[in-house]
C-alpha cells in the first residue's frame, strides 16, 4: 500500500459521498441548484433522476472503500475494487465532459482525484 494512493482513493470516495448527498437529498435546494446550474423548475423535474443518480455515486464510493479495507489483507481483491470504483468515477467524469464541454468544471471536480487514484494505485503494483 502507498500512502498517496490511499489518500487519493479515500478522498475520491468522500467526494462521491458528498455528490450522493447533494443529488439525493439536496437537489432542489438553492445552493445545490447553483452548483449544478439548475433552475428551480428543472431541479424539480429531474428530482427523481438525481435521487437515483446520487445512489450510483454512493455505490461507487462504497465499492472503493471496501477495496481500501480489503487491500491490506487481500490485495488482489482490494486493488480490483479500488480500480473498479475510481475507474468508474473517472470514466463518468469523462462522459460528462464529452457530452457537454460546458461541464468541464464539474467533470474536473468529479474525475481528477479518481483518475489520480487510479494512476497511483496502478503504480503500487
Amino acid at each position: 500500500m502507498n500512502l498517496v494512493a490511499v489518500v487519493l482513493v479515500a478522498v475520491a470516495a468522500l467526494v462521491h459521498v458528498y455528490i450522493f448527498f447533494l443529488e439525493s437529498f439536496r437537489w432542489t435546494a438553492p445552493s445545490t441548484r447553483r452548483t449544478f446550474g439548475m433552475s428551480a423548475q428543472a431541479a424539480e423535474t429531474t428530482r427523481e433522476l438525481a435521487y437515483n443518480q446520487g445512489f450510483y455515486n454512493l455505490f461507487l464510493a462504497i465499492v472503493t472503500v471496501v477495496g481500501l479495507v480489503l487491500w491490506p489483507t487481500i490485495p488482489a481483491a482490494g486493488i480490483a475494487l479500488i480500480l473498479a470504483g475510481t475507474g468508474s468515477m473517472a470514466a463518468a467524469a469523462l462522459v460528462l465532459v464529452t457530452r457537454d464541454s460546458r461541464k468541464m468544471r464539474a467533470a474536473m471536480a468529479q474525475g481528477v482525484i479518481p483518475a489520480l487514484a487510479v494512476v497511483s494505485t496502478l503504480l503500487t503494483l
